[in-house]
């Protein structure tokens, strides 16, 4: 049977660009939102893009309950509280939970080259906080861009660095997103370190705001090729 992943904020575009990615991948998506109506629309927009692959569309709490392992958290920072108490009881022991979450300024009217400070040291330490204590989490994907994933007609070529705590949630989100099409995944230490992997992305931002493109990152002397 096809593993199901669940995506929380799907139809926004990097979530959206992700399932898309992972429906080439082989995953079933459940693409999830506060509005049902939007998700199903967005998971048949997914379904047209690749033919064949199961996309499915649910309110962001009925997405946790679709998900066999994995649950992708992709909604804005100013969201990402409010979408985790909505979805609190939800959850199942033994899941686990992908944050892409990052602090840009945006949520406060600031610019998304500047980086917001939670006080909890990061995004992904603030999801902490609200997950239950046996659902494993994992930060990642800050570095990649809805643009590169849209771009069906490439890989990645890029790699995505993953913080957390628990290795074996860690190894799991690396068996997923190992999946995708050149996208490699690399292990930048426990949840701490998102701190600094989430200001990344503001930077990346800039960078492409002013040579007009969609960069990425690549780490080398590593091994591990990527297809």
């Amino acid at each position: 049977m096809t593993e199901t992943v669940s995506i929380l904020g799907g139809t926004g575009n990097l979530g959206f660009g992700l399932a898309v990615r992972l429906g080439l991948a082989g995953y079933a998506v459940c693409v999830g939102s506060r509005d049902a109506e939007r998700a199903e629309e967005a998971a048949g927009r997914a379904a047209d893009l690749v033919p064949g692959a199961a996309f499915a569309g649910h309110t962001n709490a009925d997405a946790v309950g679709a998900a066999d392992r994995l649950v992708v958290l992709t909604v804005p920072f100013a969201s990402q509280v409010a979408t985790l108490k909505g979805i609190a009881d939800h959850w199942r022991p033994g899941q686990v939970a992908l944050d892409a979450t990052v602090p840009l300024a945006t949520a406060a009217g600031g610019r998304p080259t500047q980086l917001l400070q939670p006080w909890q040291g990061s995004a992904a330490q603030q999801a902490r906080a609200g997950i239950p204590a046996e659902v494993g989490l994992v930060s990642g994907l800050h570095t990649i861009s809805a643009a590169s994933l849209l771009d069906l007609e490439h890989g990645l070529d890029q790699d995505t660095l993953l913080c957390g705590d628990d290795r074996a949630a860690k190894a799991l989100v690396a068996e997923v997103l190992d999946g995708i099409d050149g996208l490699r995944t690399v292990d930048a230490g426990p949840l701490a370190a998102s701190r600094l992997v989430e200001g990344i992305t503001p930077l990346l931002i800039g960078i492409n705001i002013r040579h007009r493109t969609h960069a990425g990152i690549r780490l080398t002397n590593l091994g591990g090729p990527r297809r």
